[in-house]
């Protein structure tokens, strides 16, 4: 069976190849519209956000991800990367013992001998790079329709950034302060909250363990009426290709959760007129979407948070097996592992998400 991935949306399909320590990495895009280019010195900075080895909070695994992009005859766009810093002998000392939280138990009952769990395979973070790829041509074309995407770190071992919910949802400066977060090395608006964040990472790199976070994205500039009912929804669109990042443990738009605590009165975004004569919400406790479709208009962005879990690969002794010689057994993972995966995930969400939001408005404007 290949180990491959494939999205198939209402307009694009996206097939992801390779592995964590294969020879390259990429991704076969079908779909676009004709003239439709990839702008590469904007994919080229996009990745660069992704990337490893850049800094302590991150694995010290280093690979430039540099895109090639070639193009077929019949317009499948394909972008890929040639991986230079394998090392797979990393993980031959527990090829017979599942990683706790990996995927190295449940990959064998798919593809049996074939699942290469060196690395993680096809189940590593490292296979969000051809996400990435993708994902930094859809941000490219809603940016000329004026769409904008924006991600940053809410939250860290506890620690607590400044979210779209402290503004008012007419406040231009939270969108001004949240493109600026997406450009800095740590994806924070408030740098004393970013440092605290650091810090608590670093801690749990020392002690050979890792923390996860929450990463919260805003969606500007979203025309009206993109989406549907049940299956067409909105947020189903986008929890989908959220939920292809392989460190997602949940997603929750608006108030998410904490609306199940609430009263209807405190939880309802009620309508006003502005001054404009336009109807629109004076709140935005709905993430920017009703009934499954997208409110648009400069009070409602769709607004979600994106739930990152530990790193499963920690240096410290775990519990485990031994699948061959049928016995408990414990192991000390070694390679190179982020202690923290969220900074990094922050434009891998970003991109997951602009996947989803183009596909549907190219469905919507086929449709008419």
């Amino acid at each position: 069976m290949s180990m491959n991935s494939i999205y198939k949306g209402d307009k694009l399909t996206l097939d992801i190849y390779g592995q964590s320590h294969s020879e390259t990495i990429g991704v076969l895009i079908k779909g676009l519209p004709e003239g439709v280019e990839p702008d590469k010195e904007k994919t080229s900075a996009f990745m660069k956000r992704r990337a490893p080895g850049q800094n302590k909070w991150s694995t010290p695994r280093s690979e430039k991800d540099e895109v090639i992009f070639e193009k077929d005859d019949d317009g499948t766009l394909k972008g890929y990367i040639v991986n230079t810093n394998t090392k797979p002998k990393d993980y031959a000392s527990i090829m017979n013992k599942p990683r706790p939280s990996h995927a190295d138990f449940t990959a064998p009952m798919i593809y049996g001998d074939d699942a290469a769990r060196s690395g993680g395979g096809i189940f590593s973070g490292r296979m969000t790079a051809p996400l990435c790829i993708a994902g930094s041509i859809a941000l490219q074309q809603l940016g000329n329709m004026g769409i904008s995407v924006f991600a940053h770190l809410k939250e860290v071992a506890g620690v607590k950034d400044r979210s779209y919910f402290d503004a008012s949802p007419l406040d231009g400066n939270m969108k001004a302060d949240l493109e600026r977060a997406a450009s800095k090395e740590f994806p924070v608006i408030d740098d004393g909250a970013g440092e605290k964040m650091k810090d608590a990472i670093e801690v749990a790199r020392m002690e050979g363990d890792s923390v996860g976070g929450i990463i919260e994205c805003v969606v500007y500039g979203m025309p009206e009426g993109i989406g549907g009912p049940l299956f067409y929804g909105i947020e189903g669109k986008i929890a989908q290709l959220i939920y292809a990042i392989p460190a997602v443990k949940g997603i929750e738009f608006g108030n998410g959760f904490e609306c199940a605590g609430l009263k209807g009165s405190e939880n309802n975004d009620a309508f006003v007129m502005d001054a404009d004569g336009n109807a629109v919400l004076e709140t935005n406790r709905s993430g920017g979407i009703l009934g499954g479709i997208s409110v648009g208009g400069k009070c409602a962005p769709i607004v979600f948070d994106v739930a990152i879990k530990p790193t499963p690969s920690i240096s410290r002794e775990q519990r485990t097996v031994d699948i061959k010689e049928k016995k408990d057994t414990t192991l000390v993972i070694e390679g190179r592992h982020d202690p923290c995966i969220a900074p990094r995930a922050v434009p891998v969400v970003e991109a997951a998400c602009a996947i989803a939001l183009y596909d549907m408005i190219l469905a919507k404007k086929e449709q008419g």
